[in-house]
């Protein structure tokens, strides 16, 4: 594999690991940050027997019956559902323009888009500016605090698991008139398009050894709160350049 591809699949991987609690071979970092890691590396195995046995297999088939234009639009759709939240914290982070790019996008995409099914405003130039609740504490100076693997969820923080509650509140579901049924199964939907699509990263996984795995999380969503600009990371300082030839880390919304 050349190094432009590997370029573009590790925030693939970093997001793979942060779903099923897989890893990569990488030196242990930030051991610190987990004082809770008796009862992490428990969640761990039963999010990574989750996977093997439901998610993944799901994902498969889902993958083999669902025609790709049909998976694009999944996977557009769920990325809309996002915009309203990623307003909102680039609002709150003081990124004038980034807010109105994605309010813009929500707008865009809601109406041209049909729904969000398809995304119109990357074609007209208009980039995702994807932020969360974690990332603004970041950006607020709030520290990740201990590191968590929240069951079914995957790795997380104190920090960043007040997210997990209080983002799902922007979800403009949540604003529809519809009972608890289309709700969990857009939720569902959302899930196996999202572990379908890192079926292709599966090849640049090695062993599961835990650290390593907490290593490409936390290093992650430092990078995410300081928008790619890093005085130094051990696990982004190890020789490799990790953004696309654009100068932008490669990531996606959902």
């Amino acid at each position: 594999m050349d190094k432009r591809t590997q370029k573009r699949l590790i925030p693939t991987v970093a997001l793979f690991l942060a779903l099923t609690g897989a890893s990569v071979c990488l030196p242990a970092y930030a051991a610190q940050q987990d004082p809770f890691e008796p009862v992490n590396r428990v969640v761990f195995k039963f999010n990574d027997f989750l996977d093997s046995w439901l998610l993944r297999p799901t994902a498969v088939v889902y993958h083999a019956l669902l025609p790709s234009f049909a998976e694009n639009g999944v996977r557009n759709f769920v990325g809309n559902l996002g915009e309203i939240r990623n307003t909102v914290h680039n609002g709150l982070q003081g990124k004038a323009g980034a807010a109105l790019q994605s309010a813009e996008r929500l707008l865009i995409n809601s109406t041209v888009g049909i729904g969000g099914l398809f995304d119109v405003a990357s074609k007209l130039g208009i980039p995702v500016q994807r932020e969360d609740l974690g990332q603004t504490l970041g950006v607020w100076g709030f520290n990740s605090g201990a590191y968590l693997v929240l069951p079914l969820v995957g790795p997380s923080s104190v920090r960043d698991g007040l997210g997990v509650v209080v983002d799902p509140l922007l979800s403009p579901l949540l604003q529809l008139s519809i009972n608890n049924g289309p709700r969990i199964g857009i939720t569902v939907l959302a899930g196996v398009q999202t572990r379908a699509d890192l079926l292709a990263a599966e090849s640049l996984l090695m062993g599961d050894a835990y650290s390593q795995y907490r290593q490409v999380y936390l290093s992650k969503r430092d990078y995410d709160v300081q928008d790619g600009i890093l005085d130094g990371d051990a696990f982004l300082d190890q020789g490799e350049d990790f953004s696309s030839d654009d100068g932008t880390f490669v990531d996606e919304d959902f």
